[in-house]
């Protein structure tokens, strides 16, 4: 099957929303317990255009989005700069087909491109297939907080895989 990697705009917002209600609904993928809004959606969105953050989508040849990945600051102190957490979701009727990998490729090469330094990926435990993808791709597994969420009437263990990128060239402090 051909796929089409590329940026997602504001049209793809009701897709991604779909994309996001249902890992929160029927997964660990998100440790969150109501569907999220429309409106909800549009201040994410532009708080990922504000931050110069990608949102990249792989779509089908029908132009349907079958899933996407971002990333965001890890934390908001200046020193952590260089570092940026990331995520991918795909369509749960197309997981299985090699989709994540092509997003975590391309959301590794985009923080290559913008300088950043360090990725992390915060992964459920219980996800294995996503911790075995990161573990291809050269993520190295740094940490785990236990009973992190709670969820599905369970304690949720949230593990920490990273990437450390060849970049910046030339790293400043301020």
């Amino acid at each position: 099957m051909e796929y089409c990697i590329r940026p997602c705009t504001e049209k793809q917002l009701p897709e991604i929303l779909d994309i996001f209600n249902d890992a929160i609904l029927n997964s660990t993928a998100l440790y969150d317990y109501k569907p999220r809004t429309a409106e909800s959606m549009r201040f994410w969105y532009a708080a990922k255009q504000a931050g110069n953050y990608p949102i990249i989508g792989i779509f089908n040849a029908d132009d349907t989005l079958l899933g996407f990945t971002s990333y965001g600051s890890f934390r908001n102190w200046p020193a952590y700069k260089y570092s940026v957490e990331h995520s991918i979701y795909i369509r749960s009727d197309y997981r299985g087909n090699g989709l994540g990998r092509l997003l975590l490729k391309e959301i590794v090469k985009s923080a290559e491109e913008q300088d950043y330094h360090v990725m992390i990926g915060g992964i459920d435990a219980s996800n294995i297939v996503s911790i075995r993808l990161h573990e291809k791709e050269g993520f190295e597994f740094c940490g785990k907080i236990r009973h992190a969420g709670y969820k599905f009437g369970r304690w949720l263990d949230l593990s920490f895989y990273q990437k450390i990128l060849q970049t910046p060239e030339y790293p400043k402090e301020g």
